[in-house]
């Protein structure tokens, strides 16, 4: 795993680097009995996405990964992590199943953004993501999304909807990239640097700000670390009624911001 980094932009970099873990690792290392399932019965299969029922220490649950590959040949494939349409609403459709089983939702985040090709555009991408949005906060099963390396944009956020949202600690957050940012506020990009800076998208910004709950050291064990609080938060939201975990996940979201200047 990575070493810790102060500075955003290296966070950034860390972020994107070539060997770190992708979603499919972490299903791998956490997860038993995976069984990947495809297709968004509308249009087609995105690969971008990795998704299916599993077992977590036995118990079972559906997880919801966005998979950037590991290779050049593996991120062609997985269209380096970037979902189009059938990918969300593919991730919609388990979502979906998730709560008709009554099986908590494990949603794996890495992404730089939504694809944003025309065709992407043609076949609803942004309906896509909206779709999500809104069903994953009335979703009636417990969610937690883990931010793993990048999470760009709305495409990002269409999995990110939870109630739990962590990080790793060299993970990023953020609306655009420093590189969008800085070519839209500067049009320069040698402010790329201070971009990043400003976007205030590390962990610790983040947690600051309460759109994270919790921040995981990348060191030896984390795939236990990680997967022993999954457990345990699982278990603790189980425990609500549906009412209740609703009302706590529009709480969450509705204070959001409050008192930040």
């Amino acid at each position: 795993m990575e070493k810790r980094l102060s500075s955003p932009w290296d966070r950034v970099q860390a972020a994107r680097s070539a060997g770190r873990p992708t979603a499919r690792a972490f299903i791998e290392a956490m997860l038993t009995d995976f069984t990947p399932l495809c297709g968004d019965r509308r249009f087609g299969e995105d690969s971008a996405v990795l998704a299916g029922p599993a077992r977590l220490h036995g118990k079972p649950l559906m997880v919801v990964g966005l998979e950037k590959g590991v290779d050049t040949k593996d991120k062609i494939a997985h269209n380096f992590g970037s979902a189009q349409p059938e990918g969300y609403r593919k991730s919609l459709r388990l979502m979906k199943q998730a709560e008709k089983f009554r099986l908590p939702l494990l949603c794996l985040v890495d992404t730089s953004g939504a694809y944003c090709g025309i065709g992407a555009e043609e076949r609803g991408q942004g309906q896509a993501i909206a779709e999500n949005l809104t069903t994953l906060m009335g979703l009636q099963t417990p969610v937690v999304s883990v931010l793993i390396g990048e999470g760009g944009s709305g495409g990002a956020l269409a999995l990110a909807v939870a109630d739990r949202v962590w990080m790793l600690e060299n993970a990023v957050y953020s609306v655009i990239s420093p590189e969008g940012c800085a070519s839209i506020l500067w049009k320069d990009p040698a402010k790329t640097r201070e971009a990043a800076k400003s976007l205030r998208l590390t962990a610790e910004d983040l947690r600051g700000f309460g759109v994270i709950e919790r921040i995981f050291p990348e060191e030896p064990g984390l795939f236990a670390q990680l997967a022993g609080a999954l457990e345990e938060t699982f278990a603790e939201l189980s425990r609500l009624e549906t009412a209740d975990l609703l009302e706590a996940r529009y709480l969450k979201y509705r204070k959001l911001g409050a008192g930040i200047t």
